[in-house]
């Protein structure tokens, strides 16, 4: 069956119309006429010649897919099936078999399983590579595909192969067969880590992520804490309101958290922070990585900035553009770029990724830049939040001591010190200790 043009040529009779109507718009109209009448001939012959049926909606989706998904990293042409995951991450609750995920040149990795979860329970582990998902190969397949297949109703069976390395570092695939549950995953641990400092692990920004810091920040409180490591290492961010509405405990005064701009000024805005803070005098040293992107970002360029928190760890992803979801007419969505974050002293944090080198800008930098190995310091989160979350689970590496975590201990070592030399603040205490250093070496 051949390709019907007639619905296509309406819209370039109407785009005729329209310029001629308006002369200014015409040129711009016209401009890209040629090209659209080049799109239609391509449908035309793959709908007429190509070696198997196809059908004109899915070519339509899939060059919409195309156009916006080659502007930049975050922009996104989403069907009417993954509209309703976007609402169910921003909602921070879903069916499913609690993995978090992260996508890298067309593979799929586990970055955690969310503790209690199918995946949990069933041994799935970080760092292990999706290979299939219900026997469709991941790297023929978009990776919000097979999101969506591990996503659905409660009590849906999946079967997952995973590829990762055994202790002698050879590749084995391992079988899963899961059934999805109801997924509400803890996003904030916390702990005492000596009598006095208190640590919170936030793994990102969603619907009840602030109200959870908080109880547990008070928790903390309540058992004699009187510093704290707020550690976003890994956490991809999430709602914006989140991220500021975590900054805002700590910042008053109403001072500028954040604020964006862009190509249009009805895109420049400021968000500030209330009149006093919940916590306005608490210490702090924020750890950071390379993981950390997005709000997570937000939240330690404005303590960073206000000087409400010492940075420790490695330069943050550079995620900080702003994306606007409009509803299309059948009910998908268009997720477009329309501006980027600046922090209160006017650093921009997205990274251009398309530039490689020293001198490339963006992303937040630690005051006290510690690198680490990225595997081990998940593995270290991964146990701690494990043991947070079920202390009497006992495994392999969660017996006798913590894994080793570089950025972790400098933090102590800095609190610490805070305590026995008193009125020096966290960054003076920093700067003496780095003079030290210089000395000794």
């Amino acid at each position: 069956m051949k390709i019907k043009p007639n619905k296509y040529i309406i819209f370039i009779i109407t785009a005729f119309f329209i310029g001629s109507m308006f002369p200014f718009a015409y040129s711009g109209v016209e401009s890209g006429l040629d090209q659209l009448k080049i799109m239609i001939d391509v449908m035309a012959k793959i709908e007429d010649t190509y070696v198997e049926e196809t059908q004109p909606k899915e070519l339509i989706i899939n060059a919409l897919y195309g156009m916006v998904n080659s502007l930049d990293e975050f922009s996104e042409f989403i069907n009417i099936k993954n509209t309703k995951r976007v609402k169910e991450e921003t909602r921070g609750e879903f069916g499913g078999v609690g993995l978090r995920l992260a996508g890298k040149e067309g593979f799929l990795y586990v970055v955690t399983p969310l503790p209690n979860s199918p995946s949990y329970k069933a041994g799935i582990e970080p760092g292990d590579e999706i290979i299939k998902v219900n026997d469709k190969l991941v790297k023929d397949i978009p990776s919000s595909e097979a999101i969506d297949m591990m996503r659905g109703l409660v009590g849906e069976k999946v079967e997952l192969v995973i590829k990762r390395k055994n202790a002698k570092g050879k590749s084995i695939t391992k079988k899963f067969s899961l059934k999805k549950a109801r997924i509400v995953p803890q996003v904030v641990y916390a702990k005492m880590l000596t009598d006095k400092i208190g640590y919170i692990y936030v793994e990102d920004f969603s619907g009840h992520t602030v109200a959870d810091f908080k109880t547990y920040l008070d928790g903390l409180k309540e058992q004699g804490m009187e510093s704290l490591i707020l550690d976003l290492r890994f956490n991809p961010g999430g709602t914006l309101d989140a991220a500021i509405d975590l900054a805002k405990l700590f910042i008053g005064d109403e001072k500028l958290i954040v604020y964006t701009k862009g190509r249009k000024e009805t895109y420049f805005k400021e968000y500030k922070s209330g009149k006093t803070a919940v916590y306005p005098d608490l210490p702090i040293v924020l750890l950071v990585n390379e993981g950390s992107a997005s709000g997570s970002e937000i939240v330690a360029g404005a303590l960073q900035d206000h000087g409400r928190a010492l940075l420790i760890g490695a330069r943050t992803f550079g995620k900080g553009s702003v994306q606007q979801v409009s509803t299309l007419e059948d009910g998908s969505a268009l997720k477009l770029t329309v501006a980027k974050y600046y922090t209160p002293l006017g650093r921009m944090i997205h990274r251009d990724f398309k530039k490689k080198g020293p001198n490339t800008t963006g992303g937040i930098v630690p005051d006290i830049l510690i690198s680490a190995d990225l595997p081990s310091v998940k593995s270290a989160i991964l146990q701690r939040t494990t043991m947070i979350y079920s202390p009497s689970k006992k495994t392999a590496k969660t017996e006798g001591e913590e894994l080793k975590d570089e950025q972790l201990s400098r933090a102590l070592e800095l609190l610490k010190a805070r305590k026995v030399l008193g009125a020096l603040n966290i960054k003076e205490i920093a700067e003496q200790t780095a003079k030290q250093e210089v000395k000794e070496a």
